[in-house]
C-alpha cells in the first residue's frame, strides 16, 4: 500500500517536472484617481442635461429687446439691467460654438458666477445664423439660478449679447 502511494506520487511529480510556476501579479481594485478637470466637465454636462431642454419654450418677447424676469424677482431689477446699472464681472463669448458647447459654457459661467459671488455676467452670442441668439435666452430662462436677463447696452454688445442677473444665494457678508 505504501508502495502504491509512493508510485502515485512519483508518477504525479514526473508529469509536472517541466511545469514552471506562474508569476503572481498584484491586483489592486481601487478606483483610478480622477483629474479635477474631468470631474468638473462631467458635472457641467450633467447640469446642462438637467437644466436645459431644447423642447421647452418659455414666454419670451417676440418684438423689442430680449428680456425675461423670473417670478418672485422685483421688476425694478429688470429695469436696472436695461439701464446698465449692473456691470458684468464675467464675460462669455459664444462666437463660433456649437449648441452643445454653448450649453456647457453657460452652465460653467453660472457656476463660476455663484462661486465668485458675481451678481451680473454678460453672454455674447453674436448675430451669425441666429441659432444661438434664439436658443441662449430659452436656456437661461430654464436655469433656476438666473433671476433675469435683458439685452445688453451697446457698450456690452447691444442686441448680440445679454446681461444676466444671477442668484448667488443669501450672502450676509456681501456689500
Amino acid at each position: 500500500m505504501k508502495d502504491d502511494k509512493n508510485q502515485d506520487i512519483s508518477d504525479f511529480s514526473a508529469l509536472f517536472d517541466d511545469v514552471k510556476p506562474l508569476n503572481q501579479r498584484a491586483h489592486h481594485f481601487k478606483q483610478p484617481v480622477k483629474v479635477k478637470q474631468s470631474v468638473e466637465l462631467n458635472a457641467q454636462k450633467v447640469h446642462a442635461d438637467t437644466y436645459f431642454s431644447d423642447l421647452y419654450q418659455p414666454l419670451l418677447p417676440t418684438s423689442g429687446p430680449m428680456k425675461w424676469i423670473n417670478e418672485g424677482v422685483d421688476k425694478l431689477e429688470l429695469k436696472r439691467l436695461r439701464r446698465g446699472d449692473y456691470v458684468p464681472d464675467l464675460l462669455l463669448d459664444l462666437h463660433g460654438m456649437r449648441q452643445s458647447q454653448a450649453k456647457l459654457e453657460i452652465v460653467a459661467l453660472i457656476q463660476a458666477s455663484i462661486k465668485q459671488q458675481s451678481l451680473c455676467c454678460c453672454v455674447m452670442h453674436g448675430y451669425g445664423t441666429g441659432i444661438l441668439k434664439q436658443q441662449v435666452p430659452m436656456w437661461l430662462a430654464q436655469h433656476p439660478n438666473v433671476k433675469a436677463f435683458h439685452q445688453a447696452p451697446k457698450e456690452w454688445g447691444g442686441d448680440a449679447a445679454l446681461l444676466v442677473l444671477i442668484d448667488i444665494g443669501e450672502q450676509p457678508h456681501r456689500r
